[in-house]
């Protein structure tokens, strides 16, 4: 596996009023009104907003079959007058194109991917092969009463200035009681936990140097996060890690009165698995599947620090 702890950091260019961006559907499904409001946001920006052939394609979960959903992404990537592409939705079947990505094209002339959850799977190929920095942001299916202004205008900022990004913690998200204390600075590399623990042996960089950010939401309860934190300890994956940036835990506090977990939560199973790595954690970013979303680069140079609560990340673009 390619260790990106030797080669430099890959910045696209800056977006521009009058240039173009791609919309595509890597994962599952959006809905057509969402993605007409994230066509308006973006032209509102003066961007030039265009429909991957695939978008609004159905095959069980996903957005089409796996060959027209990655043609998509080809597509954008291969095409020197797109600057940027962004994702409608995550959801699963991400993680089945990743290997078909056109990294080639992506090296040839890089441009930012914008979206989360399942999109994670990309951002760690695109890191991994290419070196690429993205975003962890929100997606082109839009929705402002999930969204809303400032994560709108979160998102235009790192796609169209180079302005550093900062995030403060929030003491009422569930991981704001998990810190190590200290300051660390690395590379940021990271999403959601499912995505990253499914990379395992499969396509994980390696995180020697790097600021590992992490984010989830529940599904079957408290077993799944602490199967996956221990599953990329056994790996060796964690070894090396500069530190931990932590974001939003969703969903746990229904597991706040269940007898059979003898008074654990999510803060408990984060604390057992992170703090024997020995390094600073820096918990309760507001950063995730919850409300009004950040936008966070991801593969440029960050820097938490706990005493201050912050995350500060170099942008994604130049």
């Amino acid at each position: 596996m390619d260790n990106r702890d030797s080669h430099r950091t890959v910045q696209s260019p800056r977006l521009r009023p009058g240039d173009r961006v791609r919309i595509v559907s890597p994962a599952s499904p959006p809905s057509r009104e969402g993605v007409a409001r994230g066509v308006e946001l973006l032209t509102s920006w003066g961007l030039q907003v265009e429909l991957g052939e695939h978008v609004f394609d159905q095959w069980g979960y996903m957005a089409g079959r796996d060959e027209d959903r990655v043609f998509d992404l080809n597509s954008a990537f291969a095409d020197p007058g797109v600057r940027a592409v962004i994702a409608t939705r995550g959801g699963k079947g991400a993680y089945r194109i990743v290997d078909d990505l056109d990294f080639d094209a992506v090296r040839r002339d890089p441009k930012p991917l914008v979206g989360f959850s399942d999109i994670t799977h990309l951002h760690l190929a695109l890191w991994t092969r290419c070196g690429l920095a993205s975003l962890h942001g929100p997606f082109a299916n839009w929705s402002d009463e999930w969204s809303g202004p400032a994560s709108a205008e979160a998102l235009r900022r790192a796609l169209m200035t180079t302005d550093p990004v900062t995030i403060h913690r929030d003491t009422s998200q569930a991981s704001a009681a998990v810190t190590v204390e200290g300051t660390a600075t690395g590379v940021l590399v990271g999403g959601n936990l499912d995505a990253i623990r499914t990379e395992a042996g499969a396509g994980l960089p390696r995180l020697k140097g790097a600021i590992l950010f992490l984010e989830h939401r529940r599904g079957t309860g408290l077993g799944e996060v602490d199967r996956a934190l221990t599953q990329l300890t056994r790996t060796g994956a964690l070894e090396g890690l500069r530190g931990v940036a932590l974001g939003q835990f969703l969903g746990f506090d229904r597991d706040a009165d269940d007898p059979t977990l003898g008074g654990w939560g999510i803060a408990d199973v984060l604390r057992d698995r992170l703090t024997r790595l020995g390094v600073p954690v820096l918990g309760g970013l507001p950063a995730g599947h919850g409300l009004h979303p950040p936008t966070v680069p991801l593969g440029t140079q960050a820097t938490i620090d706990t005493a201050e609560g912050t995350l500060t990340v170099q942008p994604a673009v130049a």
